[in-house]
C-alpha cells in the first residue's frame, strides 16, 4: 500500500499541508495514521478525497456543500444523485447570479472609464464615483436605499 507524508500528499495535490491538516481538523479528509515519530501518513483514499474537495473549492463550492457532498458520496454511494445535482443547480444559479452582476459592473466600469478631458476636474471617473445619489450610473442596482 503505498503512503504519503503530508509534504508527499501536498506536491501530489497542490493543496498546501496547513490546508491539508485544516480539512482533517474540519472532517473533510479522514485523520491521517501517525508514524511511531508521530508524523502523519496518508494513504491513496486521502489522494482521492483531497483531489475531490480541491476540485470542488476550484469550481468554487462552499465548504458546506462539499461537506455534504461528501456525505452522499460515503453514506450512499448506490442511492439515486438528486441531493448532489440539488448542490450542484444551487451553485449554478448563484454562479450565474454573480456573472450577471460583473457583466453588469464590466459594462458601468467601461462607461465610465471613457473619460478624455484631460483634467481631473473634468474626469467622468472622478465625477461618477463623486456622485452620492448615483445619478450617472446606469445600473439600476447600484445607489442608495431608495434603489
Amino acid at each position: 500500500m503505498e503512503t504519503y507524508s503530508i509534504g508527499d500528499l501536498s506536491r501530489a495535490t497542490g493543496v498546501k499541508a496547513t490546508t491539508i491538516r485544516f480539512y482533517e481538523a474540519e472532517g473533510l479528509l479522514p485523520t491521517a495514521s501517525r508514524t511511531a515519530g508521530g508524523h502523519r501518513v496518508y494513504d491513496l483514499a486521502h489522494l482521492d478525497r483531497l483531489g475531490f474537495i480541491r476540485h470542488a473549492r476550484q469550481l468554487g463550492f462552499g465548504m458546506e456543500d462539499i461537506r455534504e457532498l461528501l456525505r452522499l458520496a460515503d453514506a450512499a454511494p448506490e442511492a439515486p444523485c438528486e441531493g448532489a445535482d440539488a448542490i450542484a443547480r444551487r451553485h449554478l444559479a448563484a454562479v450565474r447570479e454573480r456573472l450577471a452582476r460583473l457583466r453588469s459592473l464590466e459594462a458601468e466600469l467601461e462607461r465610465m472609464t471613457y473619460c478624455h478631458n484631460g483634467r481631473v476636474a473634468e474626469c467622468r471617473v472622478i465625477e461618477v464615483l463623486t456622485d452620492a445619489a448615483h445619478g450617472h450610473c446606469a445600473d439600476p442596482t447600484h445607489g442608495g436605499p431608495d434603489r
